[in-house]
């Protein structure tokens, strides 16, 4: 798994609507929370992606973006994010490249694991927190770590 303190890989992956998003694009102007998932419209999925989105606002004042990243296609994000009315951006990572470029493995040997990662203006990881049974405290850890970003 990427470490504190390493760059963050670059990433290009594609929204629901077809434009693509990378790690890049945000160097300069915004801190990050980078979360991996493993399924939409499962239940603890549904219960973080719901809980970014209630604190959305607090993430943007905070000069952060939230990215969700799974392996489900743009059509399945699309109606993830229709349904819970999610602001956020939700990308698909089809092959997996970028899980395993940040190192994120399967929990079990079988479902994809949930890892958020902090990355900051600069594009250097300054959190990591993985945990698979607890979805919802990613929100409040990210927004921890951020307050003392600036």
């Amino acid at each position: 798994m990427i470490e504190v303190g390493s760059p963050a890989p670059e990433f290009r992956l594609q929204r629901s609507d077809g434009e693509y998003v990378s790690l890049e694009g945000f160097r300069g102007k915004k801190n990050l929370v980078v979360y991996f998932y493993p399924k939409d419209f499962t239940r603890g999925c549904t219960a973080e992606a719901c809980g970014f989105r209630d604190s959305y606002e607090a993430f943007k004042n905070l000069g952060a973006e939230v990215v969700g990243i799974s392996g489900d296609n743009q059509q399945s994000h699309d109606g993830f994010a229709r349904e819970h009315k999610l602001p956020f951006i939700l990308l698909t990572d089809a092959d997996g490249s970028v899980r395993k470029a940040y190192g994120v493995k399967k929990s079990l040997g079988l479902i994809p694991g949930r890892v958020s990662f902090i990355i900051d203006k600069q594009g250097i990881v300054r959190h990591v927190f993985s945990s698979q049974a607890k979805p919802t405290a990613h929100v409040g850890e990210a927004l921890a770590i951020l307050k003392t970003l600036g």
